[in-house]
């Protein structure tokens, strides 16, 4: 009830300065487009059938790309926070990697899968990968060691260890970073739709930069939250079910 009253209040001071912007210009009127509009502007595109079409491209390639930077970083998360020689030896390596700018490197996606599915693909799991990593990596090396010096002197195995005891600690954690990685996928399928793409979100955000259509540049922008908010209200769901008993 909270977060709706939030959306609205949102939503109403959006309107606010939009009409009243329109009664009292401050800046130039077109720029600052309405909630009549962007929702005239969907309904428009909703008609003709291309906002679905540009939603479910958008969609899938990012669940394409999230979900292998997911799985990757989950698998290499488990392995670093379970043996620390590897660690030690793929620290340096993510670290010095990691703070280079993932659009610095768009060309070179581009240059080595080509303008199709592919390239936008790999961008997105390469721009994920790291900040999953690093929190899953850092959840899992924060368990509290007393939790698993009482587990091992009750007979537990290393596989229990990790499965009845780790696994759960750093659940919390490991959800915080999905999430933070879905977000940075919607971020990034943006600037990856601007270059070689004939439908999408950012394809359409794009197409309004160009027709100079600020209502659907808007309408664009609020769609990619609408996605990161429900995909981040079921990973929250999901982590809700799975410690219900604690």
């Amino acid at each position: 009830m909270i977060r709706a009253l939030a959306l609205g209040l949102v939503v109403v001071v959006w309107a606010a300065v939009a009409y009243g912007n329109r009664l009292w210009p401050f800046v130039n009127p077109v720029l600052v487009p309405t909630p009549g509009e962007v929702v005239a502007t969907a309904s428009a595109l909703i008609a003709d059938g291309s906002l679905g079409r540009h939603v479910l491209v958008s969609l899938g390639r990012v669940v394409q790309g999230f979900g292998l930077a997911a799985a990757s970083a989950l698998a290499l998360g488990l392995l670093v926070g379970v043996w620390v020689p590897l660690r030690h030896i793929l620290g340096p390596i993510i670290e010095f990697v990691r703070p280079i700018p993932p659009l610095a490197f768009l060309p070179m996606f581009l240059v080595w899968f080509g303008l199709g599915e592919t390239s936008k693909v790999a961008f997105i799991a390469y721009t994920t990968f790291f900040p999953m990593f690093v929190g899953i990596a850092a959840s899992l090396s924060r368990v509290d060691v007393m939790l698993l010096r009482a587990a091992a002197s009750l007979g537990a195995s290393r596989w229990a260890l990790l499965r009845h005891v780790a696994l759960p600690a750093a659940l919390p954690g490991i959800v915080t970073a999905l999430r933070l990685g879905f977000g940075l996928a919607l971020f990034v399928i943006v600037g990856a739709e601007f270059m070689g793409a004939d439908a999408g979100l950012g394809n359409l955000i794009m197409e309004g930069r160009v027709f100079f259509n600020p209502a659907q540049i808007v309408m664009g922008a609020l769609l990619l939250g609408i996605l990161g908010s429900l995909v981040s209200a079921l990973l929250l769901a999901a982590e809700r079910r799975v410690l219900r008993g604690r």
